[in-house]
Parts: C-alpha cells; structure tokens; sequence
C-alpha cells in the first residue's frame, strides 16, 4: 500500500511554488515533497524532468527551498537578505547547466544538461527567485495573510494587493473563519 502524500501547491512562479513544497510553517507543517520521488514528481509537474533524485539531492533541494523562503521573506518585508541564504541561492544558480528553448507554441521550455540531474532543475528554480528578488519581474513580492502559513508570494495582480499565497486554501480558510465567528456573534447576541 502507497502512502498517501499531500497534493502540490502549483502556481505561476516556479520560485514560489518551489517554496510551497513546505505549507503551514507557522502552524501544523505539511511537507509536500517527503521522499526524492516525490521531488522527481514535483519537477516533472512544472517542465524541470529528471530521471531519480537521491536522498542528498533532495536535501539540497531542501536546503534551497528553505534559502529561497527567507530570502523572499526578508526582501517582501524589506529587510537585509540572510546572507546564508543568498550563497545556497548564488551556489545552487551556478552549478545548474539548464538552456531555455523556444517552442513552436511561443513558449519557453528548459532543456536540462541530462535528464537526470536534479542540480539543473534546482539552478532553474535559483535564477527563478534572483529574477524575482532582484525586482527584474512585473510584481509585488507579500507575505500570506494567514497567521499559520505566512509563505512569501508574487503578486502580479492588476491592484498588486492580493492577501493570501492561495485564495483556494489560506483565503478560504480565512473567509470560513470569519463567516463562522460571525455567526456565533449573532447567536450569542
């Protein structure tokens, strides 16, 4: 029998999403990404395919995710970057050998150097957050409203005041929250 794992959080920034491997960090964690399998899984879900992962490898990516959230944490609350955070993000940058390719759809697609190399896939997902943090993206780096995830997003709304990492989890959860207090006001009242 097959363990049942947590469903990812995908969204439309690779970084972001990449840091949402791990939810809940302020509350009851859920780590989304608890076997090197499954971190094969995640990549091949957002076009980064490798072939197998090894224990290490999956620490390492680890390890850059953790780098990533504090990093996109200080610079969304306008803080200095951890310094240890910017070497694993700079480290992981530069030891990937992955090339963006053009497709016949006008999309951009990553060829890594083999197929089976997670450090490619972790190099793309470094750039990915220096793009970010270094403000070269249309957007507003936040912080989720969410007492329990407080995870660091990019908001690329139109008003760029977007409150929640995700309106199908944390901002339901928030707006279920305040329905149900509101009515036990009214019932006590």
């Amino acid at each position: 029998m097959h363990a049942r794992f947590p469903d990812f959080r995908l969204g439309k920034v690779l970084a972001t999403s990449f840091t949402a491997t791990l939810t809940e960090r302020r509350g009851d964690a859920v780590e989304r990404i608890p076997t090197p399998h499954r971190l094969v899984d995640w990549l091949a879900v957002n076009g980064l395919a490798v072939e197998s992962c090894t224990t290490a490898q999956l620490e390492l990516a680890r390890e850059l995710r953790e780098s990533i959230h504090a990093a996109l944490t200080a610079a969304a609350i306008r803080d200095p970057l951890p310094a240890s955070a910017v070497h694993v993000i700079n480290d992981c940058s530069t030891q990937g050998r992955a090339a963006a390719i053009l497709t016949p759809e006008s999309n951009r697609q990553w060829r890594l150097s083999s197929a089976s190399c997670v450090e490619d896939a972790l190099g793309v997902i470094a750039a990915d957050a220096i793009s970010i943090i270094a403000g070269e993206r249309d957007g507003k780096l936040a912080l989720c409203a969410s007492p329990t995830c407080q995870a660091a997003f990019f908001d690329t709304s139109q008003s760029r005041t977007r409150r929640w990492c995700d309106m199908n989890t944390c901002g339901n959860r928030q707006k279920k929250a305040r329905f149900h207090a509101n009515q036990r006001k009214n019932a006590a009242g």
